[in-house]
């Protein structure tokens, strides 16, 4: 046979037996695989979707109503992940905002009424329910549940990081457990204790999330010394109680940079007397007769001016200690600037 003809010889031939039905059949055991692995992995999703109280939804628009709040609660707020409403999720590390057993004979709404008298009595202010709800979210530590620990997340500092928004809607959703909702005075009318408490998460968002409960601390530890809260000067650096004026920049260069920008009359005197001793500070006093320069840490030296050798301002320099920032955490920084944010003055 030709070398031609035997090319067509093995040309014309069918396959073999097993040679494409096999590969087939391969495949189709493999696709049958896959969606079996698939489906026991949206039936897992699913059980734990139920234990953990239901199916939960989260993001786009939201609008300040209970709807939108009980997407946030079983959602983005990971409420579920501490608190269960009535027999809906199964957490018990916080308290249940439902009406569950002997132990939370009103749901949430009613309940926050006897807590805000509570409140009320303690404070000497008159509170609301929707006042005792929002202290529970803004300063989560104010009021602890017999029986609970202090332990629940700031929900507005990260890895939460609830807007503002958010948070009234989910005020809505636990004011509709059992409570008389009233969207005005979760948003629109606001009493003066809630407005102080949104201001004060309006303040944390703005610092990046930080918590102004514990930046006041951090400000008690750090700035105390030299600065005031209210409108008298402190002993070396200026009152702070209208700092939020400024602007969140400003305070963050105050304390990042502090020569950067230096309050008028705040400046850093550089004295030198005829022996060659250097005294650096803030200028307190001054008479014809004398200088009164005092240091950072609050030592006064009086200066007399028969001694001055040379007495200048040096620009470059601030009294506030330009490594203060070395001793903060990153927390201890985003809490204190939230903190000083609620600093608005009269």
């Amino acid at each position: 046979m030709t070398r031609h003809a035997a090319m067509q010889s093995h040309a014309g031939k069918a396959p073999p037996a097993g040679g494409e039905p096999g590969m087939a059949g391969t495949m189709a055991k493999v696709f049958a695989f896959l969606i079996v692995v698939l489906g026991v992995y949206l039936w897992i999703g699913y059980a734990i979707t139920k234990m953990t109280g239901g199916v939960r939804t989260g993001g786009g628009v939201v609008d300040i109503s209970p709807e939108s709040g009980e997407a946030i609660y079983w959602g983005k707020g990971r409420c579920f992940t501490c608190h269960s409403v009535g027999g809906r999720g199964s957490a018990v590390r916080g308290p249940n905002h439902g009406q569950f057993g002997e132990k939370f004979p009103l749901p949430m709404g009613a309940r926050a009424e006897l807590r805000a008298a509570e409140r009320s009595k303690k404070t000497g202010e008159k509170w609301t329910a929707v006042d005792y709800i929002v202290e529970s979210l803004a300063d989560p530590g104010a009021y602890v549940v017999e029986g609970y620990k202090n332990e629940m997340a700031v929900v507005y500092a990260p890895p939460i990081s609830l807007s503002l928004k958010e948070i009234k809607a989910v005020v809505a959703y636990l004011m509709a457990q059992g409570g008389e909702l009233d969207i005005a005075a979760i948003d629109s009318d606001p009493s003066p204790i809630t407005k102080r408490f949104y201001d004060k998460i309006a303040a944390a968002q703005a610092a990046g999330g930080g918590d102004p409960t514990n930046g006041a601390t951090v400000y008690e530890d750090n700035c105390s010394e030299c600065h005031s809260l209210d409108e008298k000067p402190g002993k070396v650096g200026p009152s702070l109680s209208g700092i939020a004026s400024k602007g969140i920049k400003y305070i963050s260069d105050a304390i990042l940079r502090p020569a950067k920008t230096i309050r008028k009359g705040y400046e850093t005197w550089v004295v030198v007397d005829k022996t060659g001793r250097k005294t650096v500070g803030l200028k307190t006093a001054e008479t014809a007769e004398a200088v009164t320069i005092t240091k950072a840490s609050g030592e006064t030296v009086t200066v007399p001016r028969a001694d001055i050798k040379t007495m200048e301002v040096d620009a470059t320099q601030s009294v506030m200690p330009d490594d203060l920032s070395e001793g903060l955490t990153v927390k201890d920084y985003q809490d204190v600037l939230s903190f000083l944010m609620t600093m608005k003055g009269t």
